[in-house]
């Protein structure tokens, strides 16, 4: 890449590069991946319907990711108020994004939803859905990041 390209690539991203956002994505997939599978366990378990699942599962991955990015903030001394406004800035675009991907691949997998726990079906599609969401999820992070936007709002919290 020319200086020149360099520079503009610089200005165009406000800075935000390739890592961090893909760690900003790792840390909101970690928080919806355990709301996501939670979700989806908890309503094949129980045999609900495959939109209470999505529901049920879209909800705790909120719950999730928000509940990881204000446990760093309320580490650092930010009240309680403060960290939950802090976390929907955050990552709400994120997580909804990765949302509607995951949820969407699952949902367009034959089978899947309707797979037991016990099977490889649901475990893989479960685990491509997560895959591609953080595939999906990244340039989007990286354009907030470097927009001052997202996780940018929380490390400039710290």
């Amino acid at each position: 890449m020319t200086q020149h390209a360099h520079h503009d690539e610089h200005a165009r991203t406000g800075g935000a590069t390739w890592a961090m956002a893909a760690q900003a994505t790792l840390h909101c997939l970690t928080g919806c991946a355990i709301g996501e599978v939670l979700g989806m366990v908890i309503g094949t378990a129980l045999g609900l319907s495959n939109a209470v699942v999505i529901v049920l599962s879209v909800v705790l991955a909120f719950a999730f990711g928000y509940a990881l990015t204000m446990r760093g903030v309320l580490r650092s001394g930010v009240d309680l108020r403060r960290a939950f406004r802090l976390a929907l800035a955050a990552d709400t675009v994120s997580i909804a994004v990765m949302e509607v991907v995951d949820n969407t691949v699952v949902a367009g997998i034959p089978g899947a939803m309707d797979a037991g726990l016990g099977s490889p079906l649901f475990w893989g599609s479960l685990a491509l859905s997560l895959a591609l969401a953080f595939v999906v999820t990244t340039p989007v992070n990286r354009w907030m990041i470097g927009r001052g936007l997202g996780h940018a709002v929380v490390h400039a919290a710290h």
